[in-house]
């Protein structure tokens, strides 16, 4: 008998709904009870245990539990990762409860249906099964920080040396800078600070922050020749710059948030800077993975004996750093860049590549 607490890594997988008849036994019927109120529990991103309860009589001849397992987005068709991978999940009859686990099926912050049916093997081999029980939803979870620090190793093995740099950097329309507008919500009414605002759905489908996590987006990275920030940019042609000891110092709190690409050979590492204490580092304290501010492979300041700070930035990814409290747009300044907007590079809502295999980890992407 299989151990209750073992994933469905050892069940079959039905190709459709009708390679699962019922079966009548020879006096021309069978009763299996049918399970009732489903119960779900213990979810994390490519995981749940679900129990059920249901009448005794008959519950000795059940050989194995069906579960129809269907994403909600979309209940007319089944949209999982691989095409060719059914919902119809065969389990042999356990103690309950009983986990399923499968990150080929479940992907996390994922909304899905379940059903239930008991059934009966019948020496032909065919199957005498009860009737389905109620439809149930459920939502998987977030990344857990033991998947996050899977993502923060890969991230590590492709960081690359370390270059120096001096500001932060964000980039924005003109009106952004200028206008109160309702239209510009991470700004208040009198354009004086920069204001938090929820991130967006990019990057890694199951990371704990999208959605979730309030910050002011920055850059760092720096052009290798010059030294300073690129004159390019995808977010718009007027850059605000502060120096980088405004937001990060021996106060500053640093946090890994993801690891992610959109396609391309370029790689995005999403870093959280939360001044010790605040709301924002309250947020991350046991869901993402703490750094030390001057000892990690992305973004580092150390003091210099002279008593200032100096920064460091990893050279062979992009940095995307959010900075959980508002800035005063008087603590830097804004010019208009040189360069061209690269809509194209912009990670406005971008959605990972689940293919690559540089940062992917295996759960659901």
């Amino acid at each position: 008998m299989m151990d209750p607490q073992s994933s469905l890594d050892s069940l079959q997988l039905c190709d459709r709904e009708d390679s699962l008849p019922a079966t009548e036994s020879a006096d021309g019927s069978i009763d299996l009870p049918v399970p009732q109120q489903i119960h779900i529990s213990s979810i994390t991103c490519d995981s749940f245990k679900i129990s059920w309860d249901m009448d005794s009589r008959g519950s000795e001849r059940i050989t194995h539990y069906f579960i129809d397992l269907n994403k909600t987005e979309n209940k007319s068709s089944n949209k999982f990762k691989h095409k060719d991978v059914p919902t119809k999940l065969v389990a042999k009859a356990v103690p309950l409860p009983m986990t399923v686990r499968g990150h080929w099926f479940l992907s996390p912050r994922t909304e899905y249906t379940v059903s239930v049916q008991t059934a009966a093997k019948q020496p032909d081999g065919e199957y005498a099964v009860s009737q389905w029980s109620e439809v149930i939803e459920l939502c998987t979870a977030d990344y857990s920080t033991v998947h996050l620090n899977q993502l923060l190793q890969k991230a590590e093995a492709i960081a690359g040396r370390m270059l120096p740099f001096t500001v932060f950097y964000r980039n924005q329309e003109k009106d952004y800078f200028q206008q109160a507008s309702p239209s510009y919500r991470s700004r208040d009414a009198q354009c004086c600070r920069m204001l938090p605002a929820v991130k967006d759905n990019s990057g890694s489908h199951g990371s704990p922050i999208s959605g979730k996590l309030e910050g002011v987006f920055f850059s760092c990275n720096t052009e290798f020749n010059t030294g300073k920030p690129p004159q390019d940019s995808p977010y718009g042609p007027f850059r605000f710059q502060i120096k980088a000891d405004v937001l990060f110092n021996q106060n500053t709190n640093v946090y890994f948030g993801d690891f992610y690409c959109m396609y391309t050979s370029y790689h995005y590492i999403i870093l959280v800077l939360a001044p010790e204490g605040s709301d924002g580092d309250a947020f991350c304290k046991g869901r993402l993975p703490a750094l030390d501010g001057s000892d990690n492979r992305f973004l580092i300041c150390t003091e210099e004996d002279d008593g200032s700070l100096s920064f460091r930035h990893a050279q062979d990814v992009i940095l995307e750093v959010i900075y959980t409290e508002p800035v005063d747009l008087s603590s830097g300044t804004v010019a208009q860049i040189s360069g061209q907007q690269l809509t194209s590079q912009s990670t406005v809502n971008a959605k990972k590549d689940p293919s690559c295999k540089i940062c992917n980890i295996s759960v659901g992407r």
